[in-house]
């Protein structure tokens, strides 16, 4: 569902919860989270969505990387995990098996624990997890808490709904977005690791709303506004040429229409790499507000280490309305 949409949704809802619980429908957080006392926090988080390859065990890896990415966005540590599976009945159960082997190893990797699950029959396969894990309060992450002169860091490159687009149109393979595959199957916990030992302001997940729409999450949160290098954002190899060839998922437009009214490009953006801006991701990057003081050191550690890719691609700025501009600088 686009971001629009679910925003009015949500808004007709009205949210009735206990002091304990420190997110609400509306508040844009990643994750919810709740009070167990005056230091320690439940973090849950749930994903799922069809398959974005045609590989079933790296489909699997891919959907459980994707619904953990909540978790660390948030400086959280996960504990549990429950599949959520819808397949039709006359999938071969094999393809079942290697979905859900795929997702129990990305499990593993993070240090927690598959504990059940829940399975329909459905016309189209869908898997992802809801996990669980915990949160020191005094060292959590939120969107909210951005300052002007931050500067803005993403740990992984975009492009995995335009790659995925051209994969289902069959205008590569999936040797040809191997990059793209790669990085949607890696955790965010190792990158979340380094930033959580700087002065991380605020931080979140780039997927479904493109990394301008998380962006805005995060101005409007902050009461901030923020400014964008085009160039410095990094994209998977072909993105760029599938875009050229139309490779534009359908929730790209949507994206768009949600940060319409604050966003500005500037005349000398490249367009189809502004257009970039907008790709709703899977399993993409953490996008951190850093201290400016930290963010060369952050980076610098992100590039030795598990993020070889990350990149400073703009800056937060004091502004009496929130806006984002995007230019070449």
């Amino acid at each position: 569902m686009g971001p629009c949409d679910l925003e009015k949704i949500l808004s007709r809802v009205t949210s009735h919860t206990s002091e304990r619980v420190l997110s609400s429908l509306q508040s844009g957080e990643d994750a919810g989270v709740f009070a167990l006392d005056d230091k320690n926090t439940l973090v849950q988080s749930v994903d799922f969505f069809p398959p974005i390859v045609d590989d079933p065990y790296t489909f699997g890896q891919i959907a459980a990387a994707n619904a953990l990415s909540d978790i660390y966005a948030m400086n959280g540590t996960p504990l549990t995990a429950m599949n959520i599976l819808g397949a039709p009945c006359t999938l071969d159960l094999e393809i079942i098996s290697l979905i859900l082997r795929g997702g129990e190893e990305k499990i593993r990797e993070a240090r927690a624990d598959i504990i059940g699950g829940h399975t329909i029959e459905d016309d189209e396969l869908k898997y992802g997890l809801c996990i669980t894990g915990t949160l020191d309060r005094k060292n959590m992450w939120q969107v909210k808490g951005a300052l002007p002169e931050d500067i803005l860091i993403l740990t992984k490159p975009v492009g995995t709904g335009i790659l995925s687009t051209a994969l289902k149109a069959q205008f590569i393979s999936e040797d040809g977005m191997e990059d793209a595959i790669v990085s949607m199957r890696s955790l965010n916990s190792y990158a979340a690791e380094i930033l959580s030992s700087h002065r991380v302001h605020a931080c979140t997940d780039v997927t479904g709303f493109g990394l301008i729409g998380h962006l805005k999450n995060i101005c409007v949160a902050s009461n901030v506004s923020a400014a964008i290098r085009a160039k410095e954002v990094p994209l998977f190899g072909k993105t760029h040429e599938m875009a050229s060839l139309g490779m534009i998922p359908a929730g790209q437009k949507r994206n768009k229409e949600y940060v319409l009214e604050i966003v500005k490009i500037e005349d000398r953006v490249d367009e189809l790499l502004a257009e970039c801006l907008f790709d709703p991701q899977t399993s993409g990057g953490l996008l951190a507000s850093v201290h400016p003081d930290d963010a060369k050191n952050v980076l610098d550690e992100l590039k030795r280490g598990p993020c070889p890719h990350a990149a400073l691609i703009g800056s937060i700025e004091e502004s009496e309305e929130t806006k984002i501009s995007i230019d070449v600088r």
